[in-house]
């Protein structure tokens, strides 16, 4: 499967979360941080949602840029 992920710039750090998997989150130093403890936390909620017996999300979010 093929989650989306969304990173963003805060004020002292980068954050990045899945849309399609809520609750499944990442912080981090710099935007390679957070891709890399993002990249680790999918899989880990993946496996929480199959030891509670919860469903796993299909991917849904699609992800574009516009120019302005």
């Amino acid at each position: 499967m093929r989650y989306a992920i969304v990173i963003e710039k805060g004020p002292n750090s980068y954050g990045a979360y899945v849309p399609d998997l809520p609750g499944c989150v990442a912080v981090g130093d710099s935007p390679e941080e957070v891709r890399k403890l993002i990249s680790e936390a999918v899989p880990l909620h993946l496996d929480g949602l199959r030891e509670d017996g919860l469903p796993i999300p299909e991917p849904a979010t699609e992800c574009e840029y516009l120019e302005v």
